[in-house]
């Protein structure tokens, strides 16, 4: 039987020193996705069917958003090999500088940037995009190992922490599915190598600003999903935190252990249903009744456990 222990968790984890090329990233991340924001009400010019600016907007937002993550990480008390860490951040904030450099580029000139290969300027910056957008996998990949050596005081949020890293890196390497030619390209080639779309061709209707296909699969749902769970995870927990004020099951560490364990396993579980959703052709708001009736059934499983979890806390 569990003791519950009713005392507060403890004060949210503060890094003793914020990574500044990282922070500097993400003000400049800020400032471009207002720019681009705008630029996206003012320029009709469209790309694939939808806003050229848009897309660099959406990069913009994603990794302001991640280099903040990576600055929070990176300067955790305690992290082991704290000059390894900030080597790689240094690195990942070049790989992720030259990234939408090319992107806004791209936009800039009214053509692609992801699969573009249709002259030797787009090949060039394509396979320059390929290698930082490696580079900052194995970078972030470093920093998952330190951190995974460096547990927190409080088991629930070494958990979230781990198990976002571990499904961050899940989500940026499905990128790769959608570097491969597809089988009209290879039939028919236009100057493009590799499509976000499955069964049908990129740049057809799709959900508004996110673009994502509503007349096939998108291999961008799962990759945004995965990549983001290094900050909904943790940012989870933190709600959990706020609730236990006043249910007091949750003040408990073992029980914020255990949910946060249903939540990482329901969150790897959503991540690969919207990937194999997305090869079979099917659209996010299309499933078959066979992933249909998987996503239910897994969602009643979930909520079972993390019923189960706060009733051993009571």
């Amino acid at each position: 039987m569990s003791t519950l222990d009713l005392r507060p968790a403890p004060a949210v984890p503060t890094p003793s020193r914020w990574n500044r090329p990282l922070v500097v990233l993400a003000a400049a991340m800020a400032v471009l996705a207002v720019v681009t924001a705008v630029l996206a009400v003012v320029d009709p010019q469209r790309v694939l069917g939808q806003n050229a600016w848009f897309k660099p907007l959406k990069f913009a937002l994603s990794i302001g958003v991640y280099a903040l993550t990576m600055a929070w990480l990176v300067g955790l008390p305690g992290l082991r090999r704290p000059r390894l860490a900030a080597g790689a951040a240094a690195v990942t904030t070049a790989g992720l500088a030259v990234e939408i450099v090319i992107i806004v580029w791209a936009a800039a000139t009214g053509t692609t940037s992801h699969f573009n290969v249709a002259t030797a300027l787009s090949t060039t910056l394509w396979s320059v995009m390929g290698v930082s957008i490696a580079v900052v996998w194995v970078t972030t990949a470093v920093v998952g190992l330190l951190v995974f050596r460096s547990p927190l005081p409080d088991r629930a949020r070494t958990l979230a922490v781990r198990a976002g890293v571990v499904l961050g890196l899940v989500g940026m390497a499905l990128a790769f599915l959608m570097t491969t030619p597809t089988a009209a390209q290879l039939a028919d080639f236009r100057g493009v190598a590799g499509a976000h779309a499955v069964g049908v061709p990129d740049g057809g209707p799709g959900l508004p600003f996110l673009g994502w296909s509503t007349e096939g699969g998108d291999l961008r749902i799962g990759h945004f999903v995965g990549l983001h769970a290094l900050q909904v995870l943790p940012l989870g927990l933190l709600a959990l935190e706020v609730a236990g004020r006043r249910v007091a099951a949750l003040r408990e560490e073992g029980v914020r252990f255990r949910l946060v364990a249903v939540a990482a396993v329901g969150y790897a579980g959503l991540v690969a249903l919207l990937t194999v959703q997305a090869l079979l052709g099917q659209p996010l708001l299309e499933p078959s009744p066979l992933v249909l009736t998987v996503a239910v059934g897994g969602a009643v499983g979930l909520t079972g456990l993390a019923a189960g979890a706060l009733r051993r806390g009571r």
